[in-house]
């Protein structure tokens, strides 16, 4: 098997793990007392002494290690399309295995979602995957754009529900994280891309919490996903010099990015509480009210 698919198979199987695992973290945060990023360590202390978030992010950065081993064999923007499909799986978590339980919309979501995932594999036939090293003042540029704009969406009240505001800074930091781990994969100078992994990713995860305690675990970990999914994307054509094939393929690969972050997109707007999920909290971060 070339290694291209074997990377995108551990890509799927880190996507399954993964956003299992997000809706796990949702329920253990959710009935936590409030986390709030200006008592960082007393929040820490909180999720630390939850049995039940800790066997959570346990399986999440397991399934994180799986990513990481996909990136070495394949292509960015392939990884993050194929991890995409995970929105679906976070879907079905959320409406405990049941599919009925979901709402019209949601369920098209996951159409779309298995849809992008045939089509991506159809594209893929024959293919050989390249990418390139990027320019270090263009990853400079990207990296700092994504986490400048994490920071406006945590500090400034917008539009949005504040879970998914809190969701988009969460998915910026994520794509930073994802990013920084590809070029991390290069080794040599690009290990200095270590410190900027670490940082994005124990940041996001920070902000993913308190976006919990904020609204359910679609509105959250579903606008986190779809941003983390749909900036690498880009970032794979921009910076990593990753090419599509040509003719119907083509065609065929575009159709399958633009229904993996439709799906994401469709899961990932605002939505009513379910009955069964707890009532959001009142968020008052930087001293300014939701």
């Amino acid at each position: 098997m070339p290694p291209a698919w074997i990377g995108l198979t551990l890509a799927f199987v880190s996507a399954l793990v993964t956003n299992t695992a997000y809706s796990l973290e949702h329920d253990a945060a959710a009935a936590l007392p409030p986390l709030s990023p200006r008592r960082p360590f007393r929040s820490v202390q909180f999720l630390l002494r939850d049995r039940r978030w800790l066997i959570a992010f346990g399986a999440e950065t397991a399934g994180w290690l799986m990513y990481v081993a996909a990136l070495r064999l394949a292509p960015l923007a392939l990884v993050q399309a194929v991890a995409a499909s995970g929105v679906a799986v976070l879907a079905f978590a959320t409406a405990r295995g049941h599919p009925s339980r979901l709402a019209r919309r949601e369920q098209f979501a996951v159409l779309l979602a298995l849809a992008g995932l045939t089509l991506l594999a159809f594209s893929l036939t024959g293919t050989t995957a390249s990418d390139q090293h990027p320019p270090v003042i263009g990853v400079v540029i990207w990296l700092a754009a994504c986490a400048g704009g994490a920071v406006l969406l945590i500090a400034m009240p917008t539009r949005f529900a504040r879970a998914a505001s809190l969701g988009l800074a969460a998915g910026l930091l994520f794509a930073d994280g994802d990013i920084s781990a590809k070029l991390v994969g290069y080794g040599g100078l690009w290990l200095i891309a270590l410190a900027s992994l670490i940082a994005a990713y124990a940041i996001g995860t920070s902000v993913l919490q308190w976006a919990y305690q904020r609204g359910d675990a679609l509105t959250a970990a579903g606008t986190a996903t779809m941003v983390t999914n749909a900036v690498p994307i880009a970032a794979g054509f921009v910076l990593f010099g990753e090419t599509l094939p040509h003719g119907m393929r083509a065609v065929l690969q575009i159709a399958a990015f633009a229904c993996l972050v439709a799906s994401a997109v469709a899961l990932g707007h605002q939505q009513a509480p379910r009955a069964s999920e707890p009532a959001p909290r009142a968020d008052h971060i930087g001293g300014m009210p939701a």
